[in-house]
């Protein structure tokens, strides 16, 4: 598993942004930023929309004002599905990308099979990532939702 103090892998995610399909680079998207990025196990799932996603816009300006430059919500999930689930959200601060094979999340090592969602979904976590590097790393616990939330995050920085 990815950890504190390591280089974020190399990989490709997209994004669907005004109708058009973007592939994005990781070295590219980390480069000279402060970004945070939190994934999810699912778009559409009730404590990702209930309460993670919703988390991360309410508090997007506050971590603008700390310094970051981008806001990643991450998911295995298709480009289609994660724009849909930004919009119904008004996540408009928010970069929605999808990792729709998931080999990205298995480069990190924070993927996890899952019997109710079908195949391999992301592990929920939250992240500080600074010129590729991870500066700053919470992991929930299998069905919890404490420490990858956007106050933890604010409080870190």
């Amino acid at each position: 598993m990815i950890s504190e103090n390591t280089k974020m892998p190399s990989g490709e995610l997209q994004e669907l942004k005004d109708g058009n399909m973007i592939t994005h680079n990781t070295d590219e998207l980390f480069a000279d930023k402060k970004v945070v990025m939190f994934a999810v196990p699912g778009a559409f799932t009730p404590t990702c929309s209930a309460a993670h996603l919703p988390g991360y816009v309410v508090s997007a300006d506050e971590l603008s004002a700390k310094g970051v430059d981008l806001i990643i919500c991450l998911s295995v999930n298709d480009a289609f599905v994660m724009n849909a689930w930004g919009e119904a959200q008004n996540a408009d601060s928010i970069s929605m990308l999808a990792d729709g094979d998931g080999s990205y999340t298995k480069a990190l090592g924070l993927d996890m099979a899952t019997g109710s969602f079908g195949g391999i979904r992301s592990q929920r976590y939250s992240m500080v990532i600074e010129n590729g590097t991870v500066t700053h790393l919470n992991v929930e616990q299998p069905k919890s939702f404490e420490v990858s939330k956007a106050e933890v995050i604010l409080n870190a920085l």
